[in-house]
């Protein structure tokens, strides 16, 4: 196909085409989405989590176009870890009209190195890249361009054969939901088939992805960023990091579930709220954390993780899968009597014993991608619709 470059119309990349960020930070390079706002950031100061939000999960250009060719300049920023394989590069998902049409990967970019044993981080600078779709449609559509789920991207042009309109309010309602790593999309294969972008399109909803790999320790800087975020329905996946990295004893555990809730309650009284608990881990249903890597799966050069603790150590009030699900069952079941908008949902039912049999979690942490398919489409079929656990009924 060749193309008039001296034709293409660029346009400017606003907050009036992105979905699914909160903020957009003006960089020198160009424009970052972020999944929390800069007042929330500025309380915490764990690198881990300033990465996660960054990675623009569910975060996606949206507009109208008969563009036929479209050219977006971006620089990703990748990390490494010294002695792991890499991971391949971050998958931006083109669909038109709702369906998927091109894939495609940057290159260049910036690298961030971090030695896990010594803790010492180096960064090697790249170059921006230009990600080509071609052969699109000529008639008016709607495209969107979803980000890599795990690749911290700059946005830096948008350019097209045609001009670019943006879409206004379609009606659909906004289901903003907040987890771990697995709701953040790790070892899913695309930023549109991790599972809540698939439920959320299998449910016709607008996704906010609020999943935060190890970022979901019901920090109160995240519960008033969902307190203050619009949304119709909202779910919340609560556990696993808890549990990998060892943050609190059930003492604490309770009470601040307690007012996470209540902190989100003051923002969306009577929303839908659907607490989730977390899906089979065997190495930490019944052993507490911390997490970590499992070096004799290193050194083969595979990446797996253990959990660390002493089951021994739960009388001590150390968390387990299990002993968090009984006690957000508990929680739910509380306060429930006085929230009819308020649910529970067991993870098991999401992906259980018998799915870890059926499709075993690559690293014993995290599912790959046909299991976020079938999470994805059981989530859909538990959460949406009439009656549902999402719904206003």
């Amino acid at each position: 196909m060749t193309i008039d470059k001296g034709n293409l119309i660029t346009t400017f990349i606003s907050r009036e085409f992105l979905r699914g960020a909160l903020e957009l930070e003006q960089t020198e390079r160009g424009l970052m989405p972020h999944r929390l706002p800069a007042r929330a950031r500025a309380q915490c100061t764990d690198p881990q989590l300033a990465m996660a939000e960054s990675q623009p999960s569910g975060v996606r250009l949206v507009f109208r176009t008969q563009a036929t060719y479209i050219e977006l300049d971006v620089l990703p920023t990748r990390y490494a870890y010294a002695g792991v394989p890499p991971r391949p590069p971050g998958v931006y998902d083109l669909l038109v009209d709702g369906s998927l049409l091109h894939q495609s990967s940057a290159t260049g970019g910036d690298t961030v190195t971090i030695d896990m044993a010594s803790g010492a981080v180096s960064k090697q600078s790249g170059s921006l890249s230009t990600l080509r779709f071609t052969g699109l449609p000529s008639h008016e559509k709607k495209v969107e361009i979803w980000l890599p789920h795990n690749e911290i991207t700059e946005l830096v042009a948008l350019r097209a054969n045609a001009h670019f309109d943006a879409i206004a309010d379609e009606g659909q309602k906004v289901w903003l939901h907040h987890g771990s790593s697995i709701s953040h999309g790790s070892n899913g294969d695309s930023p549109t088939s991790i599972w809540p972008a698939l439920a959320a399109s299998l449910g016709n909803v607008e996704l906010v992805n609020l999943g935060f790999g190890g970022g979901a320790l019901l920090d109160p800087f995240t519960a008033r960023t969902i307190r203050d975020t619009p949304a119709d329905m909202i779910s919340l996946k609560i556990g696993i990091n808890l549990v990998n990295t060892d943050l609190m004893r059930l003492r604490a555990f309770a009470p601040a579930v307690h007012g996470f809730l209540d902190t989100i309650r003051e923002g969306h009284p009577n929303v839908p709220l659907l607490v989730i608990s977390p899906l089979y881990c065997p190495i930490h249903e019944d052993t507490p954390g911390p997490g970590a890597l499992d070096l004799n799966a290193l050194a083969a050069g595979k990446v797996a993780f253990r959990a660390t603790g002493d089951p021994a150590e739960r009388k001590a009030g150390k968390l387990t899968l299990t002993v968090i699900r009984d006690e957000l069952r508990r929680i739910v079941q509380q306060r429930a009597a006085n929230d009819r908008h308020l649910r529970y949902l067991d993870g098991l039912t999401l992906y259980g014993q018998q799915d870890f049999a059926d499709l075993p979690l690559p690293d014993q942490l995290h599912p790959d991608g046909p299991a976020h398919l079938r999470i994805g489409k059981r989530f859909a079929e538990l959460a949406f619709g009439g009656g549902g656990l999402l719904s206003a009924e």
